[in-house]
């Protein structure tokens, strides 16, 4: 799609919100790495129940955000911000692991054993979770924009689902058969956990699609942009 220059007060606003989008794809990316211990179940009206990690729940929002980039700043500003999750995951591993190493004092209300608890697991957790992203948000970009080339701009909510279901099973999939193949989750759950991390992955990604909409049509109206028409940013 062709890309829109603006002057120099638009393109500073467009800048400072693509930061704003990038720091929350960043964050959520992060987040649902360090807390992915803890498991939840979740009745939907009786219909199904959901034996998910909560890890989950932050992470339709990278999502949400990379097709709210696609859409508006192209795919090249959507693989850039997902070159930069990769390096905050990989910033925030470095991190956790040297806390892990040095050794708590007998006053500490988090001990050794505690912390280790908590996060012990995260090294593999954020590995497997890379890997998975990767595949996944780079396979979601590539649909996103083969759908949105195909339908000529239009049809926002087909490429928007279609390129998160796809994206989110494959997510899903990677991570468990990571995650059970280094012991971290036993195999007998895979099939329950598998079924359930897909089935709110599409449930939120359903219910997110009129949130995209309305950031889409503001971002058309904040910079006079027609139907598949993008902001280009040079940096």
């Amino acid at each position: 799609m062709t890309g829109k220059v603006h002057t120099s007060k638009q393109t500073a606003i467009a800048y400072r919100i693509y930061l704003v989008l990038a720091g929350l794809f960043i964050a959520s990316l992060v987040v649902s790495n360090l807390i992915f211990q803890k498991f939840f179940t979740w009745d939907f009206f009786g219909w199904y129940t959901f034996e998910i990690s909560v890890g989950i729940l932050p992470y339709p929002i990278t999502f949400l955000v990379t097709d709210m980039i696609s859409e508006i700043y192209g795919k090249k500003k959507a693989n850039q911000v997902v070159t930069a999750g990769i390096f905050a995951s990989l910033f925030s591993l470095a991190i956790i692991t040297i806390a892990s190493a040095v050794p708590a004092t007998s006053w500490s209300p988090v001990s050794n054993d505690l912390f280790e608890t908590v996060f012990g697991a995260t090294v593999i957790a954020v590995l497997a979770s890379m890997t998975a992203y990767l595949l996944a948000q780079y396979i979601d970009i590539q649909i996103y924009h083969f759908w949105k080339k195909l339908t000529k701009g239009k049809h926002l909510w087909l490429r928007n689902n279609a390129s998160t279901f796809l994206s989110q099973f494959v997510d899903t999939l990677a991570v468990l058969l990571l995650l059970c193949s280094f012991n971290k989750i036993e195999w007998n759950l895979f099939g329950t956990l598998l079924l359930s991390g897909f089935l709110f992955k599409v449930l939120v990604a359903f219910f997110d699609t009129p949130f995209l909409y309305a950031g889409v049509y503001i971002f058309r109206k904040k910079f006079n942009l027609k139907e598949g028409e993008e902001l280009r940013l040079e940096f």
